[in-house]
């Protein structure tokens, strides 16, 4: 299957939907440094200058500083609008500079450098007092160009750099990003996926054909389809991976940031559904770690959030109720380096709404928040939105919902189910609205994208989780295209 038809299938259909698989730490943005939170919300399918499926990202700045539109004609932003560059495909923040604003990473895997279509290209976009782009001049990071690994590699095509990309801090306060390059080619072997993890003078790449990286290189891995970081670990989501003869069951490899004798962040372990204490089996076609979340965690006795707990989507999870239903099975990363499954969650399981169907790709895209991170975690401060946007309701097909969990404790004890009308979601659900494509979390609120079906209900809700974990009816804020000039084609497809 070529990279091309991954994409397809991991898709479902869902047009945009597949945008920005890997997710960091839920955190807030501050981009012009005025103590506001920011939210970036990003059109891969918008029209710029005349090109079609250009892509842009419009910043909305808090406290009513208004919105800026940022895309690949703005002045300051590398490059220049193509058709079909996708523009703000993922994002990511960071303060990576380390001025005290806030900067925003964007992945943009359908760049072409020079003649090499789809190599793909990564943006920097430093904050400023102005808000971005108008400080630092932007950092451009394209395979070919530069130190380290990204520069010692070639951009190549289909290489879909940028494709997922994941930053924040370490918890020594060191900025860091991590990108992924699913269709990276290496020593022949077509799309056996790769990554790039920068921090500091550490510009190096991580995948399977590196010392303590489990597996080995194979055609179709599309390892770096999906990334994630917290203070003290990151993961590399490998969908692609053959578990014996079942073609895309798919794994994931989690490493610390501790830098080892190899040059590498640490490998702590690779896991699939046939690992040892990882529940399930691993079957063609179930695509675990084609959506990732982690959080930091401090448990019980721990003086700090020193574990991570790390949610795997495999939304291509066949359960006896129907195929392609998905499930996530959420690991916890300890100080220790120990990796192991705390949680399997899905719909089939007891108190937990819902019943998992056919075509439902529950996991299909994942958001996880610690509202308390300096704290002992709870299953009231550690939550987790699972997207599913297959979700028929009502005999609506596609209508799409979010589902959300409690990463400590049984999944049914205290879930919470989001469609359009409840929990402050504004609109009436239709058909093929796939719902759950879009999420993001922060501290203070779930944010869900509305970027398909009636373009009066389209746009970017977030969500109070009091609403989402005491039943409140708190107002949600709303950022609907067509209001200050926002776009309106899939406006709220990536948000950060």
């Amino acid at each position: 299957m070529t990279l091309c038809a991954l994409l397809a299938t991991a898709a479902g259909g869902f047009g945009t939907a597949n945008a920005d698989p890997g997710s960091t730490a839920g955190g807030t943005a501050d981009f012009n440094g005025d103590g506001a939170p920011d939210v970036a919300v990003a059109d891969p399918e918008a029209t710029v200058s005349g090109q079609t499926e250009a892509g842009l990202i419009r910043v909305f700045y808090g406290d009513g500083k208004g919105t800026a539109e940022i895309h690949q004609d703005t002045p300051g932003v590398p490059g220049g609008s193509e058709r079909g560059d996708r523009y703000g495909h993922a994002l990511a923040v960071t303060d990576w500079n380390e001025d005290g604003y806030s900067d925003l990473v964007v992945g943009l895997p359908f760049e072409s450098i020079g003649t090499e279509k789809e190599a793909g290209w990564v943006h920097v976009l430093y904050g400023a007092p102005g808000g971005l782009t108008t400080g630092p001049s932007s950092l451009a990071l394209a395979q070919g160009s530069g130190s380290g690994s990204i520069g010692s590699s070639s951009a190549e095509a289909g290489d879909w750099m940028g494709y997922s990309v994941a930053a924040g801090k370490t918890s020594a306060g060191e900025p860091y990003i991590l990108i992924g390059v699913p269709g990276e080619d290496l020593n022949g072997t077509v799309n056996a996926g790769s990554s790039h993890y920068l921090r500091g003078s550490t510009n190096i790449a991580v995948h399977q054909d590196k010392p303590g990286v489990a597996g080995v290189v194979e055609e179709n891995d599309r390892f770096g389809y999906a990334v994630a970081g917290s203070p003290r670990h990151i993961a590399v989501g490998n969908p692609g991976e053959a578990i014996g003869d079942e073609e895309f069951s798919g794994g994931v490899q989690v490493l610390a940031h501790t830098i080892n004798a190899d040059g590498l962040p640490d490998p702590l372990a690779g896991l699939d559904q046939d690992t040892p204490g990882v529940n399930g089996t691993a079957e063609a076609g179930d695509r675990f770690g084609a959506a990732l979340a982690m959080v930091p965690y401090r448990p019980s006795g721990a003086s700090s959030a020193s574990h991570s707990l790390i949610a795997v989507g495999s939304p291509g999870e066949a359960l006896p109720s129907g195929g392609n239903t998905g499930r996530v099975v959420v690991l916890e990363a300890t100080a220790s380096g120990a990796v192991r499954q705390t949680a399997d969650i899905h719909q089939n399981i007891s108190g937990v709404a819902g019943l998992a169907e056919d075509g439902d790709h529950f996991g299909q895209h994942l958001a996880a928040v610690n509202t308390a991170p300096g704290s002992v975690g709870t299953s009231g401060t550690l939550l987790l939105a699972a997207g599913i946007p297959g979700e028929d309701l009502a005999g609506t097909p596609d209508a799409g919902a979010v589902q959300v969990f409690p990463l400590l404790g049984a999944p049914g004890d205290a879930d919470a189910w989001v469609q359009k009308g409840s929990r402050g979601l504004p609109g009436t659900y239709g058909k093929q609205e796939f719902v759950g494509t879009s999420l993001f979390a922060t501290p203070d609120r779930l944010f869900v994208g509305l970027p398909y079906g009636a373009v009066a209900d389209r746009g970017v809700h977030g969500l109070p989780w009091q609403n989402l974990t005491s039943g409140a009816e708190d107002p949600a804020t709303s950022l609907t295209p067509g209001s200050e000039g926002l776009p309106t084609v899939a406006f709220g497809s990536v948000i950060r």
